[in-house]
């Protein structure tokens, strides 16, 4: 290829406190505009910054799961810049001593595992929100999130292709949110990402033109936009023109970049230390405390999985790629120690009734109990699996209780041999045709026979007993 496309991340990560980064506002997503607004956060002067520690702490943990050198003493910076979500007029940061440097976060790729090295991590305010009116014309805006505590992730120019992006921030989402540094709902805007990227001729060690795409919040936007851009760099200067260093936006509907500003550099937002808060001191024993208190890896716990429980690469992938799932798989296996039985029905009932509601894994809400319960009286027969689909569906909408609505609905499997025997021999009896046909080679007619007599006993009979009579009976002809 004669162009090489060249990418480095910011990442923002809100951090799962419950309150603002300088004040006792919370910090939680959802409420109502304008709703945890104080005189701190709003940006009136003469209010002091008081440091939220679970703040520091998760910067910390997240110094821990990315391998990056913690700084023992931290402080904290003004960025100065001019924005109408921004109350203060600066930006409460970190650049002199941020809460960690050099780390490094590997990856799979279709060349084998990959280093993607991180230059800091810093931990700063989220600013607020915009709200637009299409109607008036106007702007309004939401200091709700403003002052919300965060840390921006900022790697290396080290990705080549939109797939890397996206391995990094999947890993990234599982290695915070496994560590309830986040809950890095991109959804919510917990995880966002700027994607700084510029193009150069195959085989150059000169860095091009970079742009830089604004607050990503969806895997497949991104990809999306890498491509995108990387296309339009290359037409640029095949064109023989000059490309300009700004921040571009992505334009979902319309699938293209557009301009937003001239992208600044450091130097335009006057750094300064921030001298109303106090340094901080990060001592080892804060450090081994927080690492030890630390929940399992999504890495641990997939090779727990695959080795100690006997999971596929593919069903312990899935639940380890979400923090909901992995949470839901443990809680249920205190219930019923059947893993295989679990994972099966998390994977292919559960995501698949998710999905149908226009949800991700990350929804997924049940009654673990109810739903350890399905599991086990399949397992055991008591109700067949179509039954037990029947049932999953109606705790997730309505919560009912599983033994109460089989009793109320008389769904106990059909377990009479001879019963289920009846039933086949009258579907043979009704369905001569189907029979002569089946003896003359039409074997795909073996389904019919079965969903026949499935639908003569109600639905409620095993499956597996059904096929076991209909070879029976076969057999004897």
């Amino acid at each position: 290829m004669k162009y090489e496309t060249v990418m480095g991340l910011e990442v923002h990560v809100e951090l799962s406190t419950e309150s603002k980064l300088f004040c006792a506002c919370s910090a939680k997503f959802g409420a109502d505009v304008n709703e945890n607004v104080c005189p701190a956060c709003s940006g009136m002067p003469g209010v002091p910054a008081i440091t939220n520690k679970k703040a520091v702490e998760l910067g910390i943990a997240a110094a821990i799961v990315t391998n990056s050198e913690i700084t023992r003493e931290i402080s904290f910076d003004k960025k100065n810049y001019f924005y109408p979500d921004l109350p203060t007029g600066h930006q409460i940061t970190q650049i002199f001593a941020p809460i960690c440097r050099n780390g490094w976060v590997e990856i799979e790729t279709d060349d084998g595992k990959k280093k993607i090295t991180l230059a800091q991590i810093h931990i700063e305010e989220d600013a607020g929100k915009l709200i637009h009116d299409s109607r008036t014309g106007t702007s309004l805006v939401d200091f709700n999130r403003a002052s919300v505590p965060l840390i921006e992730i900022v790697s290396n120019p080290d990705f080549r292709s939109a797939k890397e992006v996206v391995a990094y921030l999947e890993k990234l989402r599982a290695l915070l949110s496994f560590a309830d540094i986040s809950d890095c709902k991109m959804q919510e805007g917990s995880m966002r990402c700027d994607v700084n990227i510029s193009v150069r001729k195959t085989g150059s060690e000169t860095l091009g033109t970079r742009t830089e795409i604004k607050n990503m919040n969806s895997l497949k936007a991104i990809a999306a936009a890498i491509e995108y851009e990387s296309r339009r760099h290359v037409e640029v200067l095949e064109a023989g023109e000059a490309l300009v260093q700004e921040t571009r936006r992505w334009d979902d509907n319309k699938a293209q970049t557009f301009s937003m500003r001239e992208k600044e550099d450091a130097t335009d937002y006057r750094y300064f230390p921030n001298p109303e808060i106090m340094p901080i001191v990060i001592g080892d024993d804060w450090i081994e405390e927080i690492r030890k208190n630390l929940p399992e890896k999504a890495e641990d716990k997939f090779s727990r999985l695959t080795k100690e429980l006997g999971l596929s690469d593919y069903d312990s992938g899935i639940i380890t790629a979400s923090k909901t799932l992995s949470a839901l798989f443990d809680a249920t296996m205190k219930y019923v120690n059947k893993p295989k039985e679990i994972a099966n029905w998390i994977i292919v009932e559960l995501l698949s009734i998710a999905k149908g509601n226009n949800k991700g894994a990350d929804d997924v809400k049940i009654d673990i109990e109810k739903f350890a319960k399905i599991i086990e009286l399949v397992d055991n027969r008591t109700v067949n699996r179509n039954v037990g689909k029947k049932i999953l569906a109606l705790v997730l909408s309505e919560n009912i209780d599983p033994m109460k609505y089989i009793e109320e609905n008389s769904l106990s499997a059909v377990s009479d041999t001879a019963e289920i025997t009846k039933a086949v021999e009258a579907v043979f009896a009704e369905n001569t045709k189907q029979l002569n046909d089946y003896k003359n080679g039409n074997e795909k007619l073996f389904g019919f026979f079965v969903g026949q007599t499935m639908k003569k006993l109600g639905g409620k009979a095993d499956p597996k007993v059904v096929n076991e009579a209909i070879k029976k009976w076969l057999s004897n002809i």
